[in-house]
């Protein structure tokens, strides 16, 4: 055994290089096809492009110049489905719905039109020439004009058409039909909320339209099923059974699992008196199911749900209304639930680890009673066999120790996630009583929330000797409705002072002294308003803005229409009420002289969600008045960096930002 090294922290070599960063496979969505159950998933490629794989083959069922995504409501998500033997996808290089089985060539089903985007897909049990989608309409193209659909693509003429029998709303989610094709249920909303704030559940009547010239659907008699405008959030809606829905609602404060008879026309809570954990989060893609049925009858369903920071695995019984939860569950989050084997609880999901990779899990339960016991096994790991990181010593990743942190202020919690220095090669620092530097890391929320998962990122700061910590600020989600409501009116406040009494409650394990704040998105205007207007701005050493919200006023201009009401909740009014709190209040634009310490920009050229604007426009007048920065602009990549070049080049990037700024390379 070699004897342990010391070197200042900050300084240690590692064997976590960037390529580490960008070697694992990145694994957007996982499909089952409830005709052969057969799972395929949706994989990133270095292009930054998305194939679609077969999972258990490992071959490529869609690839090469192929681009398995879609750009509704930019985030995009649900882009493609699986369903006896053929795959539905979007091709985000045209826009265009797409038929496929394997060993074949694509087929476009809808007309060449670049304005119209496709997503969130379900077939007609009974007419599979029929699909319903989510449909985008970008032919008159300001966030204001954009128009939001359900749609009814025919795949033999090739034709979309407007689903008849919808009420309206700005936006539309999960449409599916249940099993016998006789009734449409879906999730809708309506500006200013975001889906997590308000939205509603709607389930219809089908009628098939048969004709000799054309075969399609409308729906009539739509009925409320729950959710409420500005105060009750009800999401992710499917069907238990041909005559129960189940979907979660925050009624109770937590989003907890209810269902709908349609025989009865009435919902209900499956925990009677609440459950304090939410088991669903916001939607900010489509697509997503943190459930799967498990029984044929509809009865028992799979959760995951959120305490403490990650997720768990409960098995509910939607009748008898309890939840018994299923042990050991070795995973830090879960998510898209999909149920492979009506024969049997089988499921597949998207897991990760805090430990080691995560992947495509099958999950078969011995039973869908209380003792239920788990088997997992991976069907598609996220490290290649030749990934550096199945070449790295053991140690060498640092576990989250989660925490909470009292706000004396209110009396309340701030849950926290430190990340301490861990290399194997060394015992800790040569200087004596030496604290190691810290990254401060916020989430791109709003209302995310920065999961235990193992992330290479962190550990390549972690294995050269430096702190990491990660703040669910007040507004994040995983912790009920009333956390994500204390951002209501406070972006640019609440989230700048958690994150600094986070980084002054760990004291006596950091050099406060070295403190960086880094962020992108959300995050990225939380670093900029941490620097510039907000208290305590000269606390940080230095500081790093990933495609960060510089002009809030530009923001309601520019952004896109999912967000584009979205400002007037974080900030308390529209600008039109209340300007000076968009401009010269919380725009750190307008306080950019206050930005006293060293920053890096790193942006995406085709960013559309926060426009390369943001950035320059900023860094203009930084420099301007003689201030420390740098700008990156990556080509081609949007909001987030997908190429591997580009990933890697940031991260190298902003710890050399960081040692320069600190002399770390000194040392």
């Amino acid at each position: 055994m070699l004897a342990k090294k010391s070197a200042p922290y900050g300084t240690w070599d590692s064997p976590i290089t960037a390529d580490a960063l960008v070697s694992d496979t990145v694994i957007d969505d996982v499909l089952v096809d409830p005709v052969t159950s057969i799972v395929y998933h949706i994989e990133r490629r270095s292009t930054g492009s998305n194939a679609l794989v077969n999972t258990s083959t490992g071959a490529d069922v869609i690839a090469g110049h192929w681009n398995v995504r879609t750009r509704v409501q930019e985030y995009g998500g649900g882009a493609a489905i699986a369903y006896d033997g053929h795959i539905y996808f979007s091709n985000a290089n045209d826009g265009r719905l797409y038929r496929v089985q394997e060993g074949a060539t694509p087929e476009p089903i809808t007309p060449e039109n670049p304005a119209l985007r496709f997503a969130n897909f379900a077939v007609h049990p009974k007419l599979p020439t029929l699909l319903v989608s989510v449909l985008e309409d970008h032919t008159d193209d300001t966030p204001q004009t954009v128009i939001n659909s359900i749609c009814v693509i025919n795949t033999t003429t090739k034709s979309v058409s407007d689903l008849q029998g919808i009420p309206k709303a700005d936006f539309f989610a999960a449409p599916t039909l249940s099993s016998d094709g006789t009734k449409l249920v879906w999730q809708q909303w309506y500006q200013p909320d975001m889906p997590w704030e308000g939205a509603d559940i709607y389930v219809a009547d089908v009628v098939n339209d048969i004709s000799d010239e054309n075969i399609g659907f409308h729906v009539t008699n739509a009925k409320h099923v729950a959710g409420k405008k500005l105060n009750i959030s009800a999401a992710y809606p499917s069907w238990a059974n041909d005559s129960t829905l189940i979907f979660t609602t925050d009624e109770s404060g937590y989003q907890n699992p209810w269902t709908y008879s349609t025989s009865t026309q009435q919902a209900r809570p499956v925990f009677p008196n609440g459950y304090f954990e939410d088991f669903s989060g916001p939607a900010w893609t489509l697509g997503n199911s943190p459930y799967a049925i498990v029984d044929n009858l509809g009865n028992m369903v799979l959760f995951a749900a959120f305490r403490g920071g990650r997720n768990v695995l409960y098995l509910v019984d939607l009748q008898g209304g309890t939840a018994h939860g299923i042990e050991p569950c070795p995973f830090a989050t879960i998510s898209k639930l999909r149920r492979v084997n009506p024969d049997r609880p089988e499921i597949v999901f998207l897991a990760s680890k805090s430990d080691g990779p995560g992947g495509i899990v099958r999950c078969i339960l011995s039973n869908t009673t209380a003792s239920a016991l788990p088997t997992y096994k991976v069907m598609k790991s996220t490290v290649l066999s030749d990934s550096p990181s199945t070449n790295f010593p053991t140690g060498i990743i640092s576990l989250p120790q989660p925490l909470m942190l009292q706000i004396p202020r209110e009396n309340s919690l701030l849950p926290v996630v430190f990340y301490a220095p861990k290399n194997p090669a060394y015992e800790g620092s040569s200087i004596s009583g030496e604290k190691p530097p810290c990254v401060i890391d916020v989430h791109g929320g709003p209302t995310a929330m920065e999961s235990q998962a193992l992330s290479w990122n962190k550990q390549y700061f972690t294995s050269r000797g430096w702190a990491w910590l990660d703040v669910n600020y007040g507004g994040s989600s995983g912790y009920g409705r009333q956390y994500i409501s204390l951002l209501s009116g406070m972006w640019g406040i609440r989230d700048v002072q958690d994150c600094l009494h986070a980084a002054k409650s760990l004291s006596e394990d950091i050099d406060s002294a070295r403190v960086v704040i880094r962020g992108a998105s959300s995050g990225g205007y939380t670093v900029l308003s941490a620097l510039s207007f907000g208290v305590g701005n000269s606390f940080y050493a230095a500081a790093t803005s990933l495609y960060g919200v510089s002009n809030l006023r530009l923001l309601t201009q520019f952004t896109h229409k999912y967000e584009l009401r979205f400002m007037e909740k974080l900030m308390g009014g529209t600008i039109e009420d209340i300007p000076s709190v968009y401009d010269e209040e919380r725009s750190p634009l307008f306080h950019a002289d206050k930005i006293n310490k060293p920053i890096l920009f790193l942006q995406g050229s085709d960013d559309k969600i926060v426009p390369p604007e943001q950035s320059e426009v900023i860094v203009k007048t930084i420099q301007d008045r003689g201030g420390k920065v740098k700008y990156v602009l990556f080509q081609g990549e949007g909001h987030g960096f997908r190429k591997a070049e580009n990933i890697k080049m940031a991260v190298e990037t902003e710890i050399g930002w960081y040692e320069d700024v600190l002399g770390l390379k000194e040392k």
